[in-house]
């Protein structure tokens, strides 16, 4: 497997799901199941195209897998962007980023995938860091953090889907079903809720969504066919780096201690993961 491929694909990943994820605040005022419909609308016509130009089938080969990766994917990115408009961007993308713990958690049950002790400390690390970022209260206000937390856990079941549903589908035909399950099931709830008519500067926004999340979740679905996802999951961090910026100029967001404190044990844990599964030392101490 060609590991840089993977490591280049997810940090250009990264950036765009940062881009994503700063347009998606940018427009407070347009409902929630709207944004994700246009999310993935682009994707649809996107992929479709690549299937069609490069001659590739529509028909996937593992329909159960690919239907699954479509619900707990559409689920995770309702969660995520719930979490977007309710906290600060850095804060929403931190949680975020415990996907690839969960993947990690989720490799070793579904995928049989080996784990060492670790891999361990550095979960235990992680979550300890989302218990700063979420800053835990006894009352309504730890709810979006809370969705935050659980976008992360819906996503890295996705993910896990997507290592496995490799071996069966191509990543045009993922992408593609994933971005036309996502839309269509928008529908009805942007026809029982309020439909806000977009303005021209709202549908340039809308349309930076969904081609940035098109772009992003393409080249993450081309990474993980490179390497493992627990080799790759680290170089998702960059996307903490790109949104924390976004933030600080858009918003003039400027992470608190705590959520500082949070990321920095997040980042120690995924570190802490990435060398126990690349150093043979680590390797060896099972």
């Amino acid at each position: 497997m060609n590991k840089k491929k993977g490591i280049l694909l997810l940090l250009t990943s990264s950036f765009c799901f940062a881009v994503m994820a700063a347009s998606v605040k940018s427009v407070p005022h347009i409902p929630l199941y709207e944004k994700v419909f246009f999310r993935n609308l682009l994707g649809i016509f996107i992929m479709g195209g690549f299937i069609i130009k490069n001659k590739k089938s529509f028909k996937s080969s593992n329909a159960k897998l690919l239907a699954m990766r479509c619900i707990f994917g559409v689920l995770g990115v309702m969660a995520y962007f719930y979490s977007i408009s309710k906290l600060a961007l850095s804060d929403a993308v931190l949680l975020n980023k415990m996907s690839p713990f969960f993947v990690v958690i989720f490799s070793v049950l579904f995928l049989k995938e080996k784990i060492n002790k670790f891999q361990v400390y550095a979960i235990i690390i992680a979550l300890i860091g989302a218990g700063f970022v979420i800053k835990p209260q006894f009352n309504y206000t730890v709810i979006p953090a809370i969705i935050g937390l659980l976008s992360a856990i819906l996503a890295a079941s996705s993910y896990t889907i997507i290592r496995h549903l490799r071996l069966y589908d191509s990543p045009e035909v993922i992408v593609f079903y994933f971005s036309l399950f996502s839309s269509i099931s928008m529908i009805p709830f942007m026809i029982a809720g309020n439909f806000t008519i977009p303005t021209y500067k709202d549908l340039l926004i809308l349309l930076l969504i969904s081609l940035s999340a098109t772009c992003a979740q393409t080249f993450m679905t081309n990474a993980y066919r490179y390497a493992p996802a627990s080799q790759l999951a680290i170089y998702g961090y960059a996307n903490i780096i790109f949104s924390t910026i976004f933030g600080i100029i858009l918003w003039n967001e400027f992470p608190d201690l705590l959520s500082i404190t949070g990321g920095l044990l997040i980042i120690l844990g995924g570190f802490i993961n990435y060398i126990s599964t690349n150093s043979k030392h680590f390797k060896t101490k099972k």
